[in-house]
Order: C-alpha cells, then sequence, then structure tokens
C-alpha cells in the first residue's frame, strides 16, 4: 500500500475490477474540482455527463460513491478509478491537503467560538433567511424544546412529506439526497423527546412517522439506501421510545404486529423480539396469539409466517420452530437449511448436520439444491475434516448450477485434497461446455465455460472457446482488455468489430463507450508499432461521423 494512502493500484483493480480499471485508466485526464479532506477525497470526472465522486477511507478500506448510473448501483466505478489514480499521482502533496483542511476547520471553530452571542444570533438569521430547510429544521429544533406537542407532530411529519421532493408524483435519484437530509431531522427531533423526558409522546409521533415513510417508500429512488436508513433509525428511535416510557404493552404489541404484516413493512426493519423488554409477558403474548391466528388465516402468508418465527425465536421454542418450517418443506432445500441453521444456533449441530444432509437428498433433482445448502453442508465437513466429501458435493453442484461459482466451488475442494489435477479439470470444463450453445454473432448472453477458463488464466482456451462461439461482447471485451499486451493483434480485432455496430448508434452513453473502443485499439496499435494505420482508421471514421458534433467533442478531449 501507498505510506501515505491506504490503497495503491492493486486495491483499485480488487475493487473495480480489470475491466473497470483498465478503463478509469482512460478517464484520469477528465479528473476536476478535486479537493483532499481528512479522510475523503471529493471529485468531479467527466464522462457523459459530469459526474461527482466521493473517496472514503475508512477502517475497513477504501470506498466510493459516483453519481453515474454505474456508480449508483453501489460499484465502485471507473470514475471513481480514476480519481483515486489522480489521487495517487499526487500522493506526495496529500498530506499537505490534508493538514490544510483540518487547519481550516479549526480556523472556523476559534472564529465561531470568538464571536458574541449576538454575532452568531445575527449570523444564525442571516441563513436561515435564504435557506429555508435550515429555517424548518431549526423551527423544528424550537418546537421540541418546547411544549406544543401538536406543533412537533406536525413539523415531524412535515419532514417527511416527500410532496415538495417529487416529480410527477415521484423522487427522483437526484432529488433523493436532498429528501434523506430533511427527513433525518425528524429523526433527531424524535431523538430529541426522549432524551428531554417526552418519550411517550415520542411513541405515539414516531409511529406516525414510520407509517408516514412506509406509504412513500416505494416512490423513491433510493438506489444509495439514504431513506432506507433514514427508516431504519426511525424504527431504531421509536424502540428506544418504548423502553423509556413502557406503553400500554397490549397496544404496542397490536401496533407492531399490524405493522409487520403490512405489505409496507419492509423499509424499517423492525423485528418484534428487540421490543421483548418494553412488552414484557403480557404484550408477547398478545403478539403470539396476534401471530397465531394471522397464520391460521394465511397458511401459506410470508409475513405471517416470519412473524410467528420471530416470535418462536424470542420464546426459544426451537423445536415447535422446527415443527413450523417442516410442515412446508421448499423443494430447493432452503427449508432444510432453515432448520440446520436454527438447530445450530441451539447448540445441536449433529441435528442441524442431518437437517442439511436431508435437504440434499431431497431436493428437486433436476434443478439441485439451493447454492448454500452445499455450502453449509461442506463447511461442516471441512472443520469436521472430512475435505474428501466435500469434493462430490462440489460436482453435483457443478451439475446442477453450471455457473463460475460452482466451478470455483470444485476448484478449491479438489484442491484441498489434492485431486485437481488436469482430468477433474477437463471434466468439470465439460460440464460447463456442454451447457453453452456455440454463436455466430456477438450474442447477449455469454457462458460460464469462457468465465471459467478466464478465472483460471487460461487465456489460451478462452480464445479458442471464444473463437467456436462461447463469448458474448461483454466477455470478449473482457477477453481483449486481459490479453491486450501479450496478443494486440487479436485484441485490435476485437475493438474493431465491437465499434462497428456502434458507428450507427447515437447517444451519450454509446459514445462514451465508442470512445474507450477507441482508445483500446489505439493502445493495441501503438503496441505493434502500427501508429499511421490507427491515425488513418480514425480520419476515416472521423470524416464518416462528422455530423455527431458531441462524438466530435468527445474524441477531442481524449486526443483522438
Amino acid at each position: 500500500m501507498n505510506n501515505v494512502l491506504g490503497f495503491d493500484e492493486d486495491e483499485l483493480r480488487r475493487l473495480a475490477g480489470s475491466r473497470s480499471f483498465e478503463r478509469g485508466l482512460a478517464y484520469v485526464s477528465s479528473v476536476s474540482a478535486m479537493e483532499i479532506g481528512d479522510w475523503s477525497i471529493t471529485a468531479t470526472a467527466d464522462g457523459t455527463d459530469a459526474y461527482e465522486v466521493e473517496l472514503t477511507e475508512q477502517a475497513d478500506g477504501l470506498t466510493g460513491r459516483c453519481s453515474c448510473p454505474y456508480g449508483q448501483e453501489g460499484n465502485f466505478c471507473k470514475h471513481c478509478v480514476a480519481v483515486a489514480l489522480e489521487v495517487l499521482r499526487q500522493a506526495e502533496s496529500v498530506p499537505r491537503h490534508r493538514a490544510a483542511a483540518a487547519s481550516r476547520g479549526r480556523q472556523l471553530t476559534t472564529w465561531l467560538e470568538s464571536r458574541s452571542r449576538d454575532e452568531l444570533l445575527s449570523l444564525v438569521k442571516e441563513h436561515i433567511a435564504d435557506n429555508r430547510d435550515l429555517r424548518h429544521r431549526l423551527e423544528l429544533r424550537a418546537a421540541t424544546a418546547g411544549d406544543d406537542s401538536g406543533a412537533v407532530r406536525e413539523r415531524i411529519l412535515g419532514l417527511l412529506d416527500t410532496r415538495p421532493f417529487a416529480r410527477y408524483g415521484y423522487v427522483e435519484y437526484a432529488d433523493a439526497q436532498a429528501y434523506g437530509l430533511q427527513a433525518a431531522e425528524a429523526v433527531l427531533a424524535l431523538r430529541t423527546l426522549t432524551e428531554t423526558g417526552r418519550a411517550k409522546e415520542a411513541v405515539e409521533v414516531a409511529r406516525d412517522a414510520i407509517e408516514a415513510l412506509t406509504r412513500t417508500y416505494g416512490e423513491i429512488d433510493d438506489s444509495d439506501g439514504v431513506i432506507g436508513n433514514v427508516a431504519t433509525e426511525l424504527a431504531s428511535v421509536h424502540l428506544e421510545a418504548c423502553r423509556t416510557a413502557r406503553p400500554d404493552p397490549v397496544g404496542t404489541a397490536d401496533w407492531l404486529v399490524d405493522h409487520l404484516l403490512d405489505d409496507l413493512s419492509d423499509a424499517t426493519d423492525i423485528l418484534l423480539p428487540e421490543y421483548a423488554d418494553a412488552l414484557g409477558a403480557a404484550g408477547l403474548a398478545r403478539a403470539h396469539e396476534r401471530a397465531a391466528a394471522a397464520l391460521r388465516d394465511n397458511p401459506k402468508g410470508w409475513a405471517e409466517k416470519y412473524l410467528m418465527e420471530q416470535l418462536m425465536r424470542a420464546e426459544g421454542s426451537v423445536d415447535a420452530l422446527i415443527a413450523l418450517h417442516a410442515a412446508d418443506l421448499a423443494p430447493s432445500g432452503a427449508t432444510h437449511l432453515l432448520i440446520a441453521q436454527d438447530l445450530e444456533r441451539a447448540s445441536r449441530p449433529a441435528e442441524a448436520l442431518e437437517w442439511a444432509e436431508r435437504g440434499l437428498r431431497e431436493a428437486d433433482p433436476e434443478h439441485g439444491p439451493d447454492s448454500r445448502l452445499p455450502d453449509f453442508v461442506c463447511e461442516r465437513y471441512t472443520r469436521a475434516g472430512r475435505t474428501a466429501d466435500v469434493v462430490p458435493i462440489r460436482r453435483d453442484v457443478l451439475l446442477h448450477h453450471r455457473s463460475l461459482a460452482a466451478y470455483q466451488g470444485l476448484r478449491a475442494a479438489a484442491r484441498a485434497v489434492g485431486c485437481w489435477n488436469e482430468t477433474e479439470r477437463t471434466r468439470a470444463l465439460e460440464v460447463l461446455r456442454a451447457d453453452a450453445r456455440p454463436r455466430k454473432s456477438l450474442g447477449p448472453t455469454g457462458s460460464a465455460l469462457v468465465d471459467a477458463l478466464l478465472d483460471d488464466g487460461d487465456h489460451d482456451a478462452a480464445w479458442e472457446a471464444a473463437t467456436s462461439g462461447y463469448a458474448d461482447g461483454s466477455q470478449w471485451l473482457t477477453l481483449a482488455d486481459l490479453t491486450r499486451n501479450d496478443r494486440p493483434a487479436d485484441a485490435l480485432a476485437v475493438y474493431l468489430r465491437l465499434i462497428g455496430p456502434l458507428l450507427t448508434q447515437t447517444g451519450d452513453a454509446t459514445y462514451e463507450h465508442l470512445t474507450e473502443l477507441l482508445l483500446s485499439a489505439r493502445a493495441c496499435h501503438r503496441a505493434l508499432g502500427t501508429e499511421d494505420a490507427f491515425t488513418a482508421y480514425m480520419t476515416a471514421l472521423r470524416a464518416d461521423q462528422k455530423r455527431k458534433r458531441k462524438l466530435t467533442t468527445r474524441l477531442d478531449q481524449h486526443g483522438l
């Protein structure tokens, strides 16, 4: 690792994957407006749009967030890679930037502390006059400190109102962050009520707040999970208030059961057993009575069954819980696994393994068991020193789930007992080959065969399989990216094949992808010493695509 930063290029490649890392290399020059703080780094990376990137160094490693579509899905994208690479390039100056950020923070604190009460009051008034959100938050804190319960409830529910942020009745991703910041103020206000001796009031308002948010949660693009975190915090505040105020246990049990059986309850992740202290014996008995009645009315209901499971676990009724599960065993073995896990938690490992093994035997022979069930059994076999027994299970998993993960599981198990030889590997690859279908075009579906060969680092065999029709466009691109240095001519042919169809398309995403492929093609020509040929190719391409001004601008930005 870098001695100043907690990451290096190897770590970035691991976080992003080889393809995103390679693509990020081409975007380093597009990084601008970088600010380095104590533990976070923000910057803009120009792609299809100007994307906002934030890198954070935490105890468990580097994390990255980006406003691009791929980044919004939680991936460490090429823009995160580009910013991180630019930080590494400036590594020597990072301590100076961090010291400057810390100094500015101390300077601001010192300055604020030196102001008089009237000066600070004037400063706050100045800012709330221009910032409606800040004014509303401070008004709520003022109301929370007072005695007007109605005003507090009204303002808290107002903070959870999505209408000011909704376009066409829906809170889009671009507005979700701002809404989340506002909604978080409701959590703070509720917590303040409990801490200032008004826990009973907090219980009632928290219920209303939870119900308000769960009704609208499905109308919010919460790709970053910000609103989900607020919902979880609302549930936490409600629990804290219940533990402090000790409201009517039967009424509390009724509210919890009604909420947990509601189709909209997923956002809060409330677990009824966590309320055991607040509910007491009477509340738990009422919850059990309600849950049992709901399950009788709807024996197949997921919410009803899950609620009863929670209560049985809280009561320590392991055998009753097993009976509940055993009454409806899934053909995938997933229910057998739940039983095994419950038995293991109850310190009954032998019975747990028996149920898991039974699940393997009874699983649907056509589709095989849920992949988690073999994992459970194999882990217990390994602990017991039965590593040889793991291999046949992993072979069976590969037969039913012909995927890269299944191949990797068999390879690891066979290596552990020294039987991963050419015969075993060939047999495993043939299973994957039989599942694939050769294609004559760059179709939409690749094969686990190519993925496995790439994972083995057997690039020659991967090229052979791809050439025989077992790869899709994405796998061809991955193969070209991985072997570009060793096989530049072959990689170049792939890039040119992928470029061709894009030349008839339009749109920012198309232009971005096309630019990346052209950069890769240029690298191949450089490795082959045929840069003149690439120059001629680009001249012809530019002439043919001259009407696409956005594409021309992007090509200019990257020196193409």
